[in-house]
């Protein structure tokens, strides 16, 4: 199982990039198990196995908390977040029948990357198993060189936030062919000379440009970058092999790193903990050293002290045998008198 967070700007083709994913599973004969995190879309060209729209209305949402559209797509994510815990569980009881779990996230990448609620989602399924972003660039809009820094760039920091292995997805290449963009990751010097004829008089931006290039060189070496269409359906099986190298990648880079973070947070929070908990006895006048009395059953090891023995029969009192035992712990100074004005008050009181 590889899970698949379909990441990208607003006008992308996200959505069309799933619905031809999801075509060409279903071809080879793995379905795939879908989920729709886009609160705010009107129609999906899919069918999702879990929609965020069933149990949040987006509309309703902004109307009761007086929120924008973003807010509200934040909100409505928040809202689904506390139940991230259900979806995965559904997700797990189905991965034996669907080996890919692709899910759709909001155009507004800020909305759900750089939130808690986004965070909360991609920890809880990268838990579950390995976990890989697809970021989708629009190739036709991204023939300049700033537009391709800008995406670069927004590529990178998702990259560091979610610390998951990435696929940089060029689509629609049947509009734009995407090798200038590969070309341009590749050789720093093609890059220059495309940033030098569309610089102009913006020196400041061309040396920006520049300099950045240079930083994400090491960046662009980390990546697997595969050119799609999704209205041809070409590089899709590309795409697919990607994505069972990436699944070996998680296992050995990124899952060590994920347990050695769990870790150190588990280990933070026993230490709260143990502090709590010394705070709390010393509140009370507690030594936590000190052994506290508890109630238990106290078992002897010896079988033969447990031996049951029946109990003799309880004899008859009769006034004549308390007088001889009164007599005889009165001993030498007890008189028969005093005997006897015992005897009497006993028998009164009974």
């Amino acid at each position: 199982m590889v899970n698949v967070f379909v990441i990208g700007m607003a006008g992308s083709g996200k959505t069309t990039f799933i619905q031809r994913l999801n075509s060409e599973l279903h071809r080879l004969k793995e379905k795939p198990y879908i989920l729709n995190l886009d609160p705010a879309v009107h129609d999906v060209p899919y069918g999702a196995n879990v929609d965020i729209r069933d149990s949040i209305n987006y509309e309703k949402v902004m109307e009761e908390y007086g929120l924008g559209p973003n807010g509200a797509i934040m909100t409505s994510l928040n809202l689904f977040a506390t139940k991230i815990d259900q979806v995965v569980d559904l997700v797990e009881k189905r991965q034996e029948s669907h080996p890919y779990i692709i899910a759709d996230t909001p155009g507004q990448i800020e909305c759900f990357i750089w939130s808690a609620s986004g965070q909360i989602i991609t920890d809880a399924f990268a838990t579950a198993g390995p976990t890989v972003i697809a970021y989708i660039v629009d190739t036709p809009r991204t023939t300049t060189p700033a537009t391709f820094m800008s995406n670069m760039l927004y590529a990178c920091s998702i990259l560091y936030k979610t610390k998951l292995p990435m696929v940089i997805v060029f689509n629609k290449t049947d509009e734009q062919d995407a090798e200038f963009a590969k070309t341009w990751m590749t050789d720093f010097l093609v890059f220059q000379e495309a940033l030098n004829k569309d610089g102009g008089d913006e020196e400041y931006m061309s040396s920006l440009m520049t300099s950045m290039s240079l930083v994400l060189e090491d960046f662009y070496n980390a990546l697997d970058v595969v050119s799609v269409s999704s209205m041809t359906g070409q590089g899709f099986d590309k795409f697919l092999e990607v994505l069972d190298s990436k699944r070996e990648e998680f296992k050995v880079n990124y899952e060590a790193e994920r347990e050695r973070m769990k870790k150190i947070k588990q280990e933070k929070e026993d230490a709260q903990k143990a502090d709590s908990l010394t705070r709390l006895l010393k509140d009370v006048g507690v030594d936590k050293r000190d052994p506290l009395d508890v109630i238990s059953d106290q078992e002897d090891d010896n079988e033969d002290d447990n031996e049951y023995v029946e109990a003799e029969p309880v004899k008859d009192i009769t006034t004549t045998g308390l007088q001889d035992r009164y007599k005889q712990a009165l001993g030498a100074n007890g008189s028969v008198e005093a005997v006897d004005a015992i005897l009497k008050g006993t028998q009164r009181s009974a």
